[in-house]
């Protein structure tokens, strides 16, 4: 089949609401999303996206900006909701106890030790202003229901609201909230597990079991997520009632992504057939291929100073994990992968979506 046939059998309801060609989002990293990925994906008919976690409002205007050079298409930006449990500050004795179970990393990457910030996240309400001036086609969120007023904003400026859901009952919350899509994330997504009704550990539901539930439930279009690399998942989704299906890895796999190439090639080898479920890296529950420093740190974890919360892991191992991707040391980096990376066999963005378009259905 080819990509204009393909293009013709997909257009459905949420091409029609985003604007583009066919029925395939880009996962949004946060961390490692680039300019150069998001574009090939929105210029190849898809929604390319960009995970704006951590962008203070300068970064995310400059952010849209180079996406608006690089393409003239539709793309979203994604945004993080605050749950209510983060730790927004900590006595300067459990910092320093944390950050010395981290402080061997530091020393083997020749890094010093850092000091205790005065925040570790951007203002939420800042960065949502950023992220509406910014007048994306679509704003995509993960961790909640955006606000009654945020949503009302983002309409009236002519956004398109996208939420995730882990379950049907967080669908149809967000659907209640007045989204106007909703993606469905299996627990086979590489990443962080977006749950916000219940614990994510409670909250793991495969692919092909909430993606039919969810299209039941709700009367929004729905997106598929987790598990999907090539034009069987995507057949699969689609044929289980989801409008498009999002898809991570088997772009993050692309010479595209900010992946730097050992991380790339990682997720090209078989050790991509083994992921695990981890809060070791970031303090927060996530899925990826396991390696060095998962592990050390899952033991620390059962030890009295254990792991520190999030944003704050995330924040201590940030320090040197972009130095550690420098270096091509994949034992000390997040190596985010879902379930499905194994099926991966593509090098850029363009092959990828004609993989996945295969699947289409031939009208």
């Amino acid at each position: 089949m080819t990509l204009e046939n393909s293009t013709s059998a997909s257009s459905n309801r949420i091409t029609e609401l985003f604007g583009t060609d066919v029925p395939v989002v880009l996962g949004p990293f946060g961390g490692v999303s680039s300019v150069e990925l998001t574009a090939a994906v929105s210029d190849g008919g898809g929604l390319g996206s960009y995970g704006l976690y951590g962008y203070g409002v300068d970064a995310i205007r400059n952010t849209a900006a180079e996406l608006r050079k690089a393409t003239a298409k539709p793309f979203a930006l994604n945004l993080w909701i605050p749950t209510g449990d983060e730790t927004t500050s900590l006595p300067q004795a459990d910092f320093d106890q944390y950050l010395e179970t981290l402080k061997p990393y530091f020393d083997e990457l020749d890094l010093p030790l850092p000091h205790m910030p005065d925040r570790y996240l951007p203002d939420y309400d800042e960065q949502v202003e950023a992220t509406l001036a910014a007048g994306p086609a679509v704003v995509s969120f993960v961790f909640g229901v955006p606000a009654p007023e945020l949503v009302e904003a983002a309409h009236r400026r002519g956004i398109v609201v996208v939420g995730t859901a882990t379950t049907v009952a967080e669908a149809m919350a967000l659907e209640a909230g007045g989204v106007d899509a909703v993606v469905a994330s299996g627990m086979e997504s590489g990443g962080h597990r977006v749950s916000f009704l219940k614990p994510a550990e409670e909250s793991l539901v495969g692919t092909f079991a909430l993606v039919p539930q969810v299209v039941d439930a709700v009367g929004i279009p729905v997106i598929a997520a987790g598990g999907i690399a090539d034009r069987r998942g995507y057949a699969g989704a689609r044929a289980l009632g989801a409008d498009a299906v999002q898809v991570g890895s088997a772009f993050l796999a692309a010479r595209e992504s900010a992946a730097v190439p050992a991380y790339r090639a990682i997720l090209h080898s078989p050790a991509a057939r083994e992921t695990v479920l981890t809060r070791a890296l970031s303090g927060r529950l996530a899925r990826g291929i396991p390696n060095r420093i998962i592990a050390e740190l899952s033991e620390a974890g059962l030890s009295a100073a254990g792991i520190a919360p999030f944003p704050v892991q995330n924040w201590l191992t940030g320090r040197f994990r972009p130095q550690a991707a420098a270096q091509g040391n994949t034992e000390l980096m997040s190596l985010w992968a879902g379930q499905a990376t194994s099926l991966v066999r593509h090098d850029s963005a363009a092959e990828v979506l004609a993989e996945l378009l295969a699947g289409s259905p031939v009208l």
